[in-house]
């Protein structure tokens, strides 16, 4: 196989830039859906049901995005732009419509496209990386992906409360979503688009080595029914490796499930003492009780907005922690292994003190840790499993590795995550981030599964 040459700072940078806008797509559903599903109606123990939509796409698409994507090649086009540009045309159209959706069931369904789409956007980013870097690079180019997406999910975090600080109100009547929000996903869809063009213009993919066999194979193994076995039979015989990171990867996102789902409604109740309110539980004709509805309403509406804010802390403090790996591993090799490990424990610390913090202000400091862990997470497992799996199926392996990020997430949102806090913890939403905490210790304290010294940590060539 011919060594791939060594990529400059800019090439890896507009090859990764893409990843802005999917984070500003995922930013913006992870902050502020619960907040639109509440708006529209929905009770706090419905919200992690209604966010069922994002995993099972996740769970379907993937992999088929990752089979299809190895089986591609156009000249003019490449292996995985493709894919790039048409969910992100699809994304920009969904994030546009979501906050203006008239009923609860329509904004569920358009979660369900957005995350279909927005997954047809990054699976093949995942890919890009290992296709385009040699086995020296990769930690250095799934680091700067993270730099991206932290700077992604900052700004599109505090984007409706920069609105509302603009003078867009922040406030509707009943089960309307407030303006902040709608302009707020309208700029989010043009970035996403914006961004992934960028990558498309600025990198060039390179053709498979053999064409020709390239060709055989693609032909050979062309039609649906051949797609789901190939797609299926590396599902049994994944290497080991990849199991052992599923296991850190369940914990992981079971906790991001759980901070993106219940985070809003637990941090308005427990930290603001401004939990969502319904028009039909105030009699409105009454003055005195319309104003107390409308007074509570502004309460709720404002405490989201914090909250969404400070969770785009958690983007900022992954955007810093990335930049520190970058220049690390630009130079040097890293222990994979612990420097994951050690980021996840630091994660679920930062879950837990939410719970036992006095002031709101402290919030930005909890998700400052979870900035930690969500950087880490974002590139060393990617990293490790890339070097220890067939280049030539990059793409399926990374949507089959999928698998262990929605798995996880499906069994939240059917009733694991609600059951667990619970008859565990209390009723209280709050109880659920003290779980997603339990849970990302869990995931730092697993990585002692990790044993293939080329996954841990790979020496950089010279």
């Amino acid at each position: 196989m011919t060594a791939k040459p060594k990529l400059s700072f800019w090439q890896i940078w507009n090859m990764s830039f893409g990843f802005l806008g999917i984070q500003f797509g995922f930013a913006l559903q992870g902050g502020f859906m619960s907040r639109i599903f509440q708006t529209l109606g929905a009770e706090e123990q419905d919200i992690p049901m209604l966010w069922i939509a994002a995993p099972l796409t996740g769970f379907l698409v993937q992999p088929i995005i990752g089979y299809l994507s190895d089986r591609t090649w156009s000249v003019r086009f490449g292996r995985r732009r493709p894919y790039f540009l048409v969910g992100a045309i699809l994304s920009s159209i969904t994030l546009f419509f979501v906050p203006h959706s008239p009923m609860l069931w329509v904004a569920a369904g358009c979660l369900w496209v957005l995350d279909a789409s927005i997954n047809i956007s990054m699976e093949p980013f995942r890919a890009l990386v290992a296709d385009k870097l040699p086995d020296s690079q990769r930690s250095y180019g799934f680091v700067m992906q993270t730099l991206i997406i932290g700077v992604g999910t900052w700004v599109a975090s505090f984007l409706p409360k920069l609105v509302t600080m603009l003078g867009v109100s922040n406030e509707a009547p009943s089960g309307i979503v407030p303006p902040s929000v709608q302009i707020a996903f309208a700029i989010g869809g043009f970035v996403f688009l914006a961004s992934i063009l960028v990558t498309v213009f600025t990198t060039k993919e390179d053709p498979p080595e053999d064409m020709e066999a390239f060709l055989r194979e693609k032909e050979e193994t062309k039609g649906v029914f051949n797609a789901f076995k190939e797609i299926g039979q590396n599902i049994f015989s994944m290497p080991k490796t990849m199991i052992k990171l599923g296991v850190i990867q369940f914990f992981s996102w079971f906790a991001f499930f759980a901070m993106w789902s219940m985070a809003t409604p637990a941090l308005t109740e427990h930290i603001y003492k401004a939990p969502a309110v319904q028009e039909s539980n105030y009699q409105i004709e009454i003055p005195a009780q319309k104003e107390a509805y409308e007074k509570a309403n502004k309460a709720y509406n404002d405490a989201a907005d914090n909250v969404g804010a400070y969770m785009g802390i958690y983007g900022l403090s992954s955007m810093v922690f990335a930049l520190l790996l970058t220049v690390y591993t630009s130079q040097r090799r890293i222990n994979r292994k612990y420097v994951h490990m050690a980021s996840l424990i630091t994660g679920g610390v930062g879950f837990i003190l939410m719970y036992f913090i006095p002031e709101s202000w402290m919030l930005g400091i909890c998700f400052a840790l979870i900035g930690i862990a969500w950087g880490s997470i974002l590139s060393m497992p990617y990293a490790m499993l890339s070097s220890a799996i067939d280049p030539k199926k990059m793409g399926l392996y990374m949507g089959i590795f999928n698998m262990f990020i929605v798995i996880p997430q499906i069994i939240a949102a059917t009733g694991g995550l609600n059951a667990i806090y619970k008859n565990l913890l209390g009723d209280q939403a709050i109880f659920a981030i003290v779980l997603a905490g339990v849970s990302l210790i869990l995931a730092g304290l697993s990585n002692f599964l990790i044993v293939n010294k080329q996954a841990i940590s790979y020496q950089p060539e010279g």
